[in-house]
């Protein structure tokens, strides 16, 4: 789809904001973006750099901010956090950069990053300890990264076209041969394998046993000719989802959300395996020239505002407590959330930090089982 496609489809509705900005950048075109250039290139004294994800690079994250210094930081989108790590470890400097927690351990280790000061933020009374207090986050008492948003991985399904049969709601569901070529997937080992381990088993802790390793592949090639389609574009799976031709797919939250807001009778698994279960956040550059802006970043990316916004309108949980109480109960629930953020983590299974060779033999085992091998 080309650019003018994308952009009609976003107006149309049928394509999600981060779905066209993702599309965007991956035929050349950047949406606010800050040119990669190296520190040397880079004046000084210039506008502070937010290096995150398509579809975080929108002023609806930065009210606070836009309010104190009149307009939003300027902005630098990757596809994914290893791609934004290699340009960094390249000589790329920016001040704020946004990991999720399985990658923090590898990041922190390139001594590329610096803590955060809690006490330059203003928000950082309100946010959910258990979100900071993860494996190799903090030092001193200061977090590496300060959570944003946190989420789930589980299963959107059909509730008019998937028969649990009495059973509770599981991840099987994506295993179900009833549904053979009517299930989709998200097509990244970052989502795909850890669902595979929690179907199977495994123990987060001994994910990276050659025993643990087998027993998940398996289990994805068992699956594996079940699936119509593996995609991280997510809106394919909502429209699918939407038509009837797929009954149940591996998503995040934004994907029910999307579809129940268009009335469809679709709901977020809570499987009793547990959901997969993640927390993102920003991280400061050790080398950023811009560290009260970067401060500023941060403290406008965990406000009341942005989790309002990310809460509303992408399903997601926030690091700030206080942004739920703006929703009611019921509407949480339809979005696998609660007003009790805990209730939810605690259900969940979060992700473990794995080594980069075992990242890097989970990806090339993953992409030869989609490939049928």
């Amino acid at each position: 789809m080309q650019i003018k496609d994308k952009v009609k489809a976003f107006h149309d509705g049928a394509l999600s904001r981060r779905d066209m900005l993702n599309g965007l950048a991956a035929i050349g075109v950047g949406v606010a973006m800050a040119p990669i250039l190296p520190r040397t290139a880079r004046a000084a004294g210039s506008d502070a750099i937010y290096f995150t994800w398509g579809g975080y690079d929108i002023p609806d994250l930065f009210k606070p901010y836009i309010e104190k210094h009149g307009e939003a930081p300027s902005f630098a989108t990757f596809g994914g956090s290893e791609e934004g790590l290699t340009k960094m470890r390249a000589g790329y400097v920016v001040d704020v950069s946004h990991p999720c927690n399985q990658a923090v351990p590898r990041w922190v280790a390139t001594g590329l990053f610096q803590t955060a000061d809690p006490s330059r933020l203003s928000n950082w009374s309100d946010v959910i300890p258990s979100l900071y207090e993860l494996e190799g986050n903090m030092a001193d008492g200061r977090p590496y990264m300060v959570p944003m948003e946190w989420g789930q991985t589980s299963v959107t399904y059909r509730t008019d076209l998937v028969d649990l049969q009495g059973e509770p709601e599981s991840w099987g569901i994506l295993w179900d041969e009833r549904y053979k070529g009517r299930l989709g997937s998200l097509a990244s080992a970052a989502d795909a394998w850890w669902v595979g381990a929690i179907y199977a088993g495994v123990d987060f802790e001994n994910m990276a046993s050659d025993e643990a390793f087998e027993k998940i592949a398996a289990v994805m090639r068992e699956q594996r000719p079940l699936i119509r389609t593996y995609t991280d574009e997510t809106t394919s799976l909502e429209q699918a989802l939407a038509s009837g031709e797929m009954v149940a797919a591996m998503t995040w939250n934004e994907s029910a959300a999307a579809l129940k807001n268009q009335g469809l009778p679709v709901k977020f698994a809570a499987p009793k395996e547990g959901a997969l279960t993640w927390v993102c956040g920003a991280m400061i550059h050790k080398e950023a020239p811009n560290i009260d802006l970067a401060h500023d970043i941060i403290d406008s990316l965990i406000s009341t505002d942005t989790g309002k916004f990310l809460i509303g309108e992408y399903g997601y949980g926030h690091s700030n407590a206080k942004s739920f109480e703006a929703f009611s109960e019921e509407d949480l629930a339809a979005k696998g959330l609660s007003s009790n953020p805990n209730d939810i983590l605690a259900a969940g299974k979060f992700q473990i930090p794995q080594s980069q060779e075992f990242e890097t033999r989970m990806n090339q085992e993953f992409e030869n089982i989609k490939a049928g091998f």
